[in-house]
């Protein structure tokens, strides 16, 4: 490819128009963008979109995004008007269980870098007038979020692109995609064909009807929302109101009620999530008209919004309805945009389901990658190529959206799964493990036991100490007990779910040196934990490599997004080092055809050696090694490897030998006191153990020296994705560490993605938290400065509200001479 390729963006809604300066500002000037209605309004959701920019969010990544957004905008102008206005933010509660997810925000702003404030009753009415103090108990304001004039802010920045050579044509309606050898090469249009290097769709809810032109499935579903105005509300008369200031008071939010509020100039416009989901069926559109995305309003759908808007705002009471209208935009899954390239057809990147909100800051994060190859964010949670198969069937992706509408503005825990469609995916032991009294939640389109009811007998659940209320959803002691007994003795873990790889073929080992950051050329029965890297040496996933044969590794992985990594890596892709002697390679996802039990404790060899004639002895089997072997009838492929820090082994067979395999583990670990143990369990004994979780502990935004994962690093080895990067990092100590921290109090379990603050002030966030049963301490890893990471150090975690003292502690906490693991 050129250095400065041809592109073609479809779309000149905001993100079209912020992509194309973006990529424009960074030197890719032979920019393209096709639009099917006017300019610049053009018809879709940026046209009606009501501009309100909140930028906290529980996820660090969207915060980011939306942040860059109010930085950009609020430099821009159009004609001498402003782009964006920071009014201010303010979400108020109204229940006692707002008031704590106001703290619980107030946390995630401050652990992201956005500064806010909780309120009293009196400082809300103070900042917003028209509020009914008596209906307030608490709020939180972020001075620095406000309104964005989407259709002006969209041409402020195409004018930009323009001034660099971009070019911008309405009326141009993609009809198909041209492509030679698995790469596109042009967009047809019903007024001409325009070749290209890149194309990126920023279509819109008209996203999934351009992405299967390129074999994609895009999940999105466009939905309508209600947006209403009022008639004049005589409080907000002023002198000098013009529609250049259209907005003085803070942008509001009452989730409670799944309303926002926002002026226009002497009227409120009110928009609600309060409603029934309306899917929009675009198979019946065209997109044709004035404004195909605004729908006829539904008064019925809007009554009871606009009573309780009127309970919160006495002042609307004088007021009516005056115009309205139900908008289409889109929704996905699981509230995430759609960032990336689509895995069949080079060059075609999707950037689709992003919100005014975010749009500066995904426009951003999609030139950096195109143009260098990787974003400075992290968009794990955003890449398209995320979901599973599953997840991308039409119903799934309709139910899971919908109900991804109606949960906008509800409290929801960390933990809790959706309700459906479930179960899914489930393991060859479910039968056994809903005998047992699994506690199912769901991740992946799994079924994974989180505790099991049967254990509640066990005398160590009477011990396990209590945790406060929001920490005791989604829990049980009995996961305490669970950990306890594969500590004292064994416990059978369903490993099922983590994704396996098979890479086979004579450019095998190869294609995983180049991809992959630890020495893998080692002998047949080796096993190797190692890194996949991007150029700049972010950790983009761990990763168990087991060479079973000379030519044949299982590879224990993360996400989709990992096999879709390790493909684009293969030769007809054309991105791999030359391989020595040649040789194919064929990478398959062998997960849903197999299973796999984690056997581990201190009796885990009692347990194993008595049903095999294969020698499991620790002289016979070391750590990090691999055996093919028969446990009774069952054939298994055993890797003596362990996520929780004692004697075990991960043992796989094929999905028909599952429930043999389990009832033959189950049958000889009734006279060890074997238990069934769930992920709750696994959380804590791998926190005790110092064991990172990736896309939790670490993303591509950390490398593996301040990850603490510098033994995964093997520089001499040879070439390999990342390497240049680590040669310079590895000449410096980081700037920052992922570091273990002990709570005073055993009794406060912290969540994750709270602020941690040293020697007064914030110093950085939370990742993982848990309780150690076998420590009897509450644990929590968090990203610091260098300076904050000395063991000893004081430091303070805030969680809703409080400040809870804590200890950086020396790693790890369990067993650091790794006497148990090696038994």
């Amino acid at each position: 490819m050129t250095a400065r390729p041809k592109v073609v963006v479809i779309g000149a809604g905001i993100v079209g128009c912020a992509l194309s300066e973006e990529l424009t500002a960074r030197g890719w000037t032979d920019v393209t963008v096709l639009e099917q209605g006017p300019l610049f309004a053009t018809g879709g959701s940026t046209s009606h979109a009501p501009g309100l920019v909140f930028q906290t969010n529980a996820s660090k990544t969207m915060t980011e995004f939306a942040a860059y957004t109010v930085n950009k905008y609020s430099g821009l102008e159009l004609d001498g008007q402003w782009c964006f206005r920071r009014v201010g933010g303010l979400e108020v509660a109204t229940t006692p269980e707002r008031v704590e997810e106001l703290k619980r925000r107030h946390g995630y702003a401050t652990a992201w870098g956005v500064e806010g404030r909780l309120l009293d009753p009196e400082q809300c009415a103070e900042l917003h007038p028209l509020l009914d103090r008596d209906q307030v108990l608490a709020g939180f304001h972020t001075p620095g979020d406000g309104l964005a004039k989407a259709v002006r802010a969209a041409e402020a920045q195409a004018r930009r692109a323009m001034a660099r050579g971009a070019r911008f044509l309405p009326h141009h309606t993609v009809t198909g995609l041209d492509s030679s050898g698995c790469r596109v090469t042009a967009v047809v249009t019903d007024r001409g064909t325009f070749a290209a290097d890149i194309v990126v769709s920023c279509a819109g809810f008209w996203g999934p009807r351009i992405s299967r032109m390129a074999g994609l499935t895009l999940p999105l579903v466009p939905m309508a929302h209600q947006y209403a105005r009022t008639t004049p509300v005589p409080a907000l008369a002023r002198a000098h109101a013009t529609e250049a200031d259209e907005a003085l008071l803070p942008i509001l939010r009452h989730q409670d009620r799944d309303l926002y509020f926002r002026e226009h100039v002497d009227r409120i416009g009110i928009g609600s999530y309060a409603h029934r989901p309306m899917p929009v069926d675009l198979d019946g559109m065209t997109p044709g008209g004035v404004m195909p995305s605004m729908l006829p309003f539904t008064e019925e759908d809007f009554a009871p919004s606009w009573q309780d808007a009127c309970e919160l705002l006495p002042a609307l009471s004088r007021t009516k309805v005056e115009e309205g209208f139900n908008g289409i935009f889109s929704f996905t899954p699981d509230g995430f945009p759609l960032m990336g390239e689509a895995p069949e057809l080079r060059g075609f990147w999707v950037a689709e389901a992003v919100w005014v909100t975010h749009s500066a800051g995904v426009a951003a994060a999609m030139a950096e990658w195109l143009v260098d190859g990787r974003a400075g964010t992290d968009v794990h949670e955003c890449d398209v190529n995320r979901f599973e198969e599953v997840q991308l069937a039409p119903s799934y992706v309709h139910r899971r959206s919908c109900q991804n509408f109606v949960e906008v503005y509800d409290i929801l825990h960390p933990l809790q799964p959706a309700e459906e469609p479930r179960p899914l995916r489930v393991s060859p032991f479910h039968q056994r493990q809903r005998e047992l009294g699994a506690v199912f939640l769901e991740a992946g389109g799994w079924e994974r036991p989180h505790w099991y009811q049967a254990n509640a007998g066990l005398p160590a659940v009477s011990r396990i100490p209590p945790r406060g209320a929001w920490a005791s959803r989604y829990w049980s002691p009995i996961a305490g007990a669970e950990a306890l007994a594969t500590r004292e003795r064994v416990g059978l873990f369903d490993m099922t779910p983590l994704r396996r790889l098979e890479v086979t073929g004579p450019g095998a080992l190869a294609l995983l040196q180049a991809a992959t950051s630890n020495q893998l050329d080692k002998p047949v029965g080796s096993v190797t934990y190692t890194l996949l890297l991007d150029r700049s040496g972010g950790v983009l996933s761990d990763l168990t490599v087991a060479r079973l044969a000379e030519h044949r590794f299982q590879v224990g992985a993360n996400s989709p997004l990992d096999l879709e990594s390790l493909t684009r890596l293969l030769p007809a892709w054309g991105h791999l080092p030359a391989v020595a002697g040649g040789g194919t390679v064929q990478i398959r996802d062998i997960t849903a055809g197999t299973c796999c039990i984690g056997v581990w404790g201190p009796l885990a060899r009692d347990l194993v050696q008595p049903l095999t004639t294969a020698d499991f002895s620790h002289r016979g089997f070391g750590y990090f090694k691999a055996k093919q072997a028969c446990l009774g009838e069952v054939p298994v492929t055993a890797l003596r490897v362990s996520y929780v820090g004692e004697l075990g082994w991960e043992l796989y067979t094929s999905a028909d030998n599952g429930l043999r395999l389990w009832d033959t583990l189950w049958e000889e670990g009734r006279m060890l006191g074997a238990v069934a143990a769930g992920r709750s369990a696994f959380n804590s004994l791998r926190l005790e153990k110092g064991y990172r979780s990736w896309g939790t502990d670490l993303t591509a935004e950390h490398n593996p020296y301040e990850a603490g994962l510098g033994f995964a690093v093997r520089l001499d080895k040879g070439p390999f994705t990342g390497r240049d990067a680590l040669l310079a990092a590895s000449a410096s100590e980081p700037s920052r560490r992922l570091t273990c921290l002990v709570l005073d109090d055993p009794h406060a379990v912290v969540m994750g993605k709270e602020p941690v603050y040293a020697a007064g002030s914030p110093a950085g966030y939370v990742t993982s938290a848990a309780y150690g049963y076998t420590v009897g301490r509450s644990i929590a890893y968090a990203w610091l400065p260098e300076a904050s990471t000395a063991p000893g150090t004081r430091v303070e975690i805030a969680y809703f509200g409080e400040r809870l003292p804590a200890t950086v502690a020396a790693e790890p906490l369990f067993d650091p001479e790794m006497a148990c693991i090696r038994r």
